[in-house]
């Protein structure tokens, strides 16, 4: 039986780069569109198993390029997402409503067997925040152009190489003092990315369609909770301050003058909201497909590494 062939655009970010393993061991064939195949081509085909992987460089916009791409492909997987806007290009409008509309209405031309897009968890109550504003509309942009789409939305993803437990214990291993933004009090599911790549395995393999789906892990935690957490196996001890809310606007505002901001006004606005299911939509362990990774588990394998001796820490 000949392989299904699937296109994955944002191949090169770390869902992609885990995903790209996922599906290759398990022998789909796999196209990863990366916007610079120099940069990233050549860590891109490390990821996959030797035969199955085909790397392609494109600009997200090259409607020519990408309808190439997709009348070769059975299931197209659209990972791309930004968490904060940078100059007049990769703007959330752009990158968030209009790309998934081009690429989606493409896919509907050629009439892609399968279409999976990735949103975020608690988008719908967040309304005043930009981010979470356009990821639903480019949610409803997908539908219009695909009915049976299956949409995607996690709880934070977590792993050896994220950018949510790693930062957060390189600022909790130099800071004395860690601002508590609304007290900590925010709620997360957060889901291991093994245990997100399994959920769009199995919608793959099951042929899953015209689902909302909410993917999240096996715990409720907090903020404070998931910082607690990472302090006691990174062997620190720290306070953890609640900071007044102005002061968290004044202290976002200066994040954002770096080119990576570890905040931003509107990602201050989404900690506001609960980052759980909402109860509207299945999640995965309805499908049967629970989360396997547990959060102190799967954090100890690498966390060892802002612990004072790094590596050698393992050992005591």
């Amino acid at each position: 039986m000949k392989p299904k062939n699937c296109l994955i655009f944002g191949a090169s970010g770390f869902i992609g780069r885990h995903l790209i393993r996922k599906l290759t061991q398990n022998n789909f064939k796999v196209t990863a569109v990366t916007r610079n195949i120099h940069q990233k081509g050549y860590l891109l085909r490390t990821q996959g198993n030797p035969g199955y992987i085909e790397v392609v460089e494109s600009s997200i916009f090259d409607e020519n390029k990408i309808k190439n791409l997709v009348k070769n492909a059975d299931i197209c997987i659209n990972l791309i997402g930004i968490l904060y806007q940078k100059g007049k290009i990769n703007t959330f409008k752009n990158i968030h409503e209009k790309f998934p509309y081009f690429l989606s209405n493409i896919c509907k031309e050629y009439n892609i067997r399968q279409f999976i897009h990735l949103s975020a968890l608690g988008i719908e109550e967040a309304k005043d925040s930009l981010y979470a504003s356009s990821k639903l509309n480019g949610e409803n942009l997908i539908k219009k152009n695909i009915k049976d789409a299956n949409i995607l939305r996690p709880s934070v993803i977590y792993s050896v190489d994220d950018n949510f437990t790693t930062n957060f214990m390189t600022l909790l291993s130099i800071l004395p003092i860690f601002p508590l933004y609304y007290n900590g009090s925010t709620l997360f599911r957060p889901i291991h990315i093994s245990d997100l790549t399994e959920i769009i395995y199995q919608l793959i393999f099951q042929n899953v369609k015209s689902i909302t789906l909410e993917c999240i892990g096996q715990e409720e935690l907090s903020l404070k909770d998931i910082l607690k957490k990472l302090l006691k196996l990174i062997r620190k001890k720290r306070l953890l301050l609640p900071i007044p809310l102005f002061l968290a606007k004044l202290s976002a505002i200066f994040f954002e003058l770096f080119p990576r901001p570890l905040i931003t006004l509107d990602q201050l606005k989404l900690l506001k909201y609960k980052n759980i299911p909402s109860g509207h939509y299945k999640t995965n362990f309805d499908l049967k497909i629970p989360s396997c990774a547990n959060f102190d588990d799967e954090v100890k394998k690498y966390s060892y590494m802002w612990s004072e001796g790094g590596q050698f820490s393992k050992f005591k």
